[in-house]
């Protein structure tokens, strides 16, 4: 990894550093004209503010926001496909959508002026990661309808940067081009940056002597223990990048690589709050709830008070003036409920990292016998720790460590390397094969 020293702040934007009053009142006069927006221009929010007796009109400070009502994942697929636009069809440039995996897709839609946007916070976010005009870009997140791809080229590209638009698949392809074309950053999902070092491997090239500085890690949750694995095993910087197609795309929060203590908030673009997930109350600063949402300058599809389901909490600004999100821990759709013991999949991540023999390839089974649940874990051993003696002694091992910290029962079972299934994309970490109710 560069030093910290290398990372002096490098074309900072006035806002990035201005006082919280500046902030505030910025984030006020955008979030009026949004709220003004949205009502006068895409009928389910006139409804939905009608029905809960608010008027845009109503928020004369930033706490007035709290009065109005959330959006959720329904109104999106319930409003499909183009229900939710606030301007006309012919304003529209892009349409990004959601795989569409456990319903209808969420559709979302850009106007140029988004477009331009979301290509100045991703170029933002880049720089805070350490990435500067002339570097390399390998982006193998997905291109298409996924807003990956798309999001990090552009941003890329704004900065300055010289984009090698790969997008997923064809790990072999991967290695090769990032050997022959050098590339400084890489931007991919964490999983599927882990297949990546496998095939490096697999050739017989150590990542370490590759030319990545920086690797810019988003879509899914993941731990600073998996940070630590992709630094010691590339030796560069893993920063986190935030986002979510229904607000933005990729660019809505960034890591500093100066200080990687969390994500700094786009304050200036859009608003969060954290709530209690169950009675929807805001919660203070510094309290772990679920993350909302809303966007103060999109055009083509304003959101309010959207419901991320990811579970976080707000801190002070560090490295920039926004405030900061701590990494996401899990999502409040992908907590496990085992025999009463909450569980999520990253609580799993840190167990096993923790665990030297264990790789970070791992699956989490769900099933149910005799009216009780049963979680399996399934984590590859590192090849040097193979052997059926090996496997035997990590699985154990494994086991009595989830019972200590998480209080669940697991069957633990440790395969030789890639047994598991590598990911693409977004790592599907939990199989729930249970009875649905």
């Amino acid at each position: 990894m560069l030093e910290k020293s290398a990372y002096r702040p490098f074309g900072l934007e006035p806002i990035e550093t201005a006082s919280r009053d500046e902030i505030a009142a910025l984030q006020l006069k955008r979030l009026q004209w949004t709220l003004g927006h949205a009502y006068e221009n895409v009928p389910a929010y006139r409804a939905k503010f009608d029905a809960t007796g608010v008027h845009p009109r109503d928020c004369k400070r930033l706490e007035d926001l709290a009065r109005f009502p959330f959006t959720t994942k329904h109104d999106l697929r319930d409003n499909y496909p183009f229900g939710m636009f606030a301007v006309p069809q012919d304003k529209i440039v892009r349409v990004h959508a959601s795989s569409g995996t456990t319903g209808k897709p969420t559709v979302v839609g850009y106007t140029q002026r988004d477009i331009d946007v979301w290509a100045d916070v991703v170029a933002r976010s880049i720089r805070a990661s350490g990435g500067r005009p002339g570097m390399k870009v390998h982006v193998a997140y997905g291109y298409g309808l996924f807003t990956g791809g798309l999001g990090a080229h552009y941003g890329a590209e704004k900065l300055g940067c010289t984009v090698i638009p790969v997008s997923g698949g064809m790990t072999e392809r991967q290695v090769q081009l990032i050997t022959d074309f050098a590339p400084e950053i890489i931007m991919v999902t964490p999983s599927y940056m882990l297949a990546i070092l496998d095939e490096f491997r697999a050739k017989g090239i150590d990542p370490r002597k590759s030319s990545l500085q920086v690797g810019i890690f988003g879509a899914e949750p993941w731990t600073n223990a998996m940070r630590a694995e992709i630094e010691d095993a590339v030796d560069m910087d893993a920063v986190d990048i935030y986002g979510l197609s229904e607000v933005m795309g990729p660019g809505v929060a960034n890591e500093c690589v100066e200080t990687k203590d969390g994500l700094h908030v786009w304050e200036d673009h859009f608003y969060p709050e954290v709530i209690d997930p169950q009675s929807g109350t805001v919660l203070p600063d510094g309290e772990r709830g679920e993350l909302c949402f809303t966007s103060l300058t999109k055009e083509g599809m304003p959101v309010i008070r959207y419901r991320t389901r990811d579970l976080t909490r707000l801190l002070p600004g560090t490295a920039r003036s926004m405030r900061r999100m701590e990494k996401v821990t899990g999502r409040s759709d992908d907590m496990m409920i085992v025999r009463g013991v909450n569980v999520f999949p990253t609580q799993i991540e840190e167990v096993l990292l923790d665990i030297e023999p264990l790789s970070a390839h791992y699956q989490i089974v769900l099933t149910r016998e005799a009216r009780l649940d049963e979680m399996e874990i399934i984590v590859e051993a590192r090849p040097d720790h193979a052997s059926d003696e090996a496997r035997a002694a990590s699985a154990a091992q494994l086991a009595r460590i989830v019972k200590e910290r998480i209080g669940v029962n697991a069957r633990c079972n440790v395969t030789v390397p890639g047994a598991v299934e590598r990911s693409l994309g977004k790592a599907k970490r939990v199989v729930d094969k249970r009875p649905r109710e």
